[in-house]
């Protein structure tokens, strides 16, 4: 995960209207300008990167990417659980300061690029590993093996790689989208491992050799604080189970 820096900005509130049918309905410009403060803070090195016509564009190379649920409140805690968990995986916040949770895609790639370097952490998602690059640029048409620096300067293709990762079961693994639209169900083999629907079982997606099983730690906090401000400005609730602290991870 991306270092922190120790940054301050001003808080901000927002309460999103009724959803339509497509993800520019429920996250404007304005709103993603208001949910993502910092981005384009000179202090990040991901200034100027994540712009909202490229998150837009690639949201709508996946039909449904915040949009799919049965109702308008899932379809709103998609939107924000993936950049509860995205926002993370870029903060520059600083661990208990009174605007942590405001300091989301401040970094585009991992800092010190010594996790499966020359396929180390990048764009939203922090994409990580070879296979994973591999099957990304499948999906999305584009040869990230030869040319994965194309995550971390093409600001639409660096979102396709985190919505294609968002969008996509990697067995035993479900899709964070499903779980966040309550549409997965634990086989018994989750159910003994304490894995339970939730955003909790997101981070478990994610990151969970690190950060589940082994009770409350920091990453969770910072993960569920993200989560947490983005469905207030969203106007939804958090559901359940929103930590792993407890869970096996798969």
């Amino acid at each position: 995960m991306a270092a922190r820096l120790a940054l301050a900005a001003c808080a901000t509130a927002l309460v999103i209207g009724v959803a339509a049918a497509d993800v520019a309905s429920i996250i404007t410009q304005d709103v993603y300008n208001a949910m993502l403060p910092n981005k384009d803070n000179p202090l990040c090195p991901a200034n100027g990167f994540y712009t909202y016509d490229a998150f837009i564009q690639a949201a709508n190379s996946f039909p449904g990417f915040g949009t799919s649920g049965s109702s308008d409140e899932l379809n709103k805690r998609d939107l924000a659980a993936f950049f509860g968990q995205t926002s993370h995986e870029t903060t520059g916040g600083t661990r208990g300061a009174a605007d942590q949770f405001q300091w989301g895609y401040c970094f585009k790639e991992e800092l010190n690029q010594a996790t499966s370097p020359p396929y180390y952490g990048r764009g939203p998602i922090q994409l990580t590993g070879q296979a994973n690059y591999q099957q990304a640029g499948d999906a999305i048409g584009v040869d990230l093996v030869s040319n994965p620096n194309l995550v971390s300067t093409d600001p639409v293709v660096s979102f396709k790689t985190a919505i294609w990762f968002w969008m996509t079961a990697q067995s035993p693994k479900p899709s964070c989208h499903d779980v966040a639209l309550g549409n997965w169900t634990p086989s018994s083999d989750d159910a003994a491992a304490g894995r339970v629907p939730g955003y909790g079982v997101i981070t478990n997606i994610i990151n969970g050799g690190i950060e589940c099983g082994v009770g409350p730690n920091d990453a969770n906090v910072d993960r569920i604080g993200y989560y947490k401000r983005y469905c207030d400005m969203f106007g939804v609730g958090y559901g359940d189970n929103l930590d792993c602290y407890t869970q096996q991870h798969f």
